[in-house]
């Protein structure tokens, strides 16, 4: 895997009654190694209500390789 992800994993929870979303960092997606299609996931907690998102970093993002939550 390269050092730097191509993604980021969060869980999104929902809150209602026009609340903002809690976004929660758990973990992180890297290309294959090997060139071929699809991503290596590696996560530190999964979603109970399953829900999943993945977002390319923002510039300046930390990561776990330089000092972030990943």
């Amino acid at each position: 895997m390269s050092k730097k992800p191509k993604l980021i994993a969060y869980t999104v929870k929902e809150r209602g009654n026009g609340q903002s979303a809690i976004w929660t960092r758990i973990g992180a997606a890297w290309p294959h190694a090997n060139g071929s299609t699809g991503f290596s996931i590696e996560l530190q907690a999964f979603p109970v209500d399953g829900r999943l998102v993945l977002i390319e970093p923002k510039a300046g993002e930390e990561t776990a390789e330089n000092g972030g939550a990943a």
